[in-house]
């Protein structure tokens, strides 16, 4: 089931990286091609919000390509006795995969809140043991398994 999981969050990001960088070369192409049939101030204007956007969508593609190098890192064999990263936790109040903050993943009929070791809730599991105890944002919970 973790080898189902992680190669789905390693599909999300790879499609959240072609989509930033289709939407960085459309920025662009139509920076480019305001240049040309525009005049004065309405061509910087464009060329500048066309920067704007070609920079938030390089931001968007790098943050997706660090996250794949991460995912990468990830050992499936390994034996978890402490929550850490690559670890499918599973609580009394759901479950979690320790890897990138991805949001819910849906993998059989079950949700998964894939998050990352940098989160709120990551940085409770973290070195937490099954049986261990915890509280997050008000609620009690209790680890049942580490995968």
């Amino acid at each position: 089931m973790k080898a189902e999981l992680l190669e789905k969050v390693k599909q999300l990001v790879e499609k959240r990286m072609d989509t930033s960088w289709q939407a960085m070369e459309a920025a662009k192409n139509s920076a480019n091609e305001e240049g040309k049939s525009s005049a004065g101030d309405k061509y910087e204007t464009a060329r500048a919000m066309g920067q704007i956007d070609r920079e938030m969508n390089g931001r968007m593609y790098e943050q997706a390509r660090q996250d794949r190098l991460l995912l990468e890192k990830i050992n499936l064999q390994l034996p978890f006795l402490s929550v850490g990263l690559g670890a499918l936790v599973k609580t009394t109040m759901g479950d979690f995969f320790v890897a990138i903050g991805a949001g819910v993943v849906t993998l059989n009929g079950k949700n998964i809140m894939v998050i990352s070791s940098q989160s709120p809730i990551g940085q409770i599991l973290i070195g937490k043991s099954p049986q261990e105890s915890f509280e997050f944002r008000g609620k009690a919970y209790e680890i049942v398994s580490i995968d």
